[in-house]
């Protein structure tokens, strides 16, 4: 943690490894939910293992991995302040400020609190991710025909 440079490395393989088992939960049960007669028609029409997985596997799980996509897009700018406080040091502040820390400090860690000035950081932010959200789940719709609204 006293590199800076390792400390994007480390967020973003810590945020994968978090990730994974809730994102793996819901794939699997996206994949739970196939009808096994689809499986065992292919079969007896001659598809081997990769055929399957490419024409019955992957279009039941687009819906739901377009669905995530959305959620998670919604994310991308909150990036999760409590573990980038944790694992921010006077040593690695220049790469781990993200604006959750920022405001934060601005806020309430510093001994002159501004906070309308950290409201108005944040509600850009809100703004930002709302946008995102929008844009995501239009490009979703247009693509995959699933949204969440």
């Amino acid at each position: 943690m006293a590199d800076p440079k390792a400390f994007r490395h480390l967020y973003v393989w810590s945020g994968i490894w978090q990730a994974t088992g809730y994102n793996s939960i819901i794939y699997i049960a996206s994949l739970a939910s196939t009808d096994p007669e689809l499986h065992e028609a292919a079969e007896i029409d001659g598809a081997n293992r990769f055929q399957r997985v490419l024409h019955i596997d992957l279009p039941t799980i687009i819906p739901t991995a377009s669905i995530l996509l959305i959620m998670n897009a919604g994310r991308v700018m909150t990036v999760g302040f409590e573990k980038v406080y944790l694992m921010q040091n006077n040593m690695n502040v220049s790469t781990s400020q993200v604006i959750s820390t920022y405001v934060y400090e601005v806020g309430i860690a510093s001994t002159i609190q501004n906070f309308s000035y950290a409201t108005s950081i944040d509600l850009f932010n809100s703004v930002i991710n709302f946008l995102l959200i929008v844009s995501v789940n239009q490009l979703s719709k247009r693509f995959s025909s699933n949204s969440i609204f």
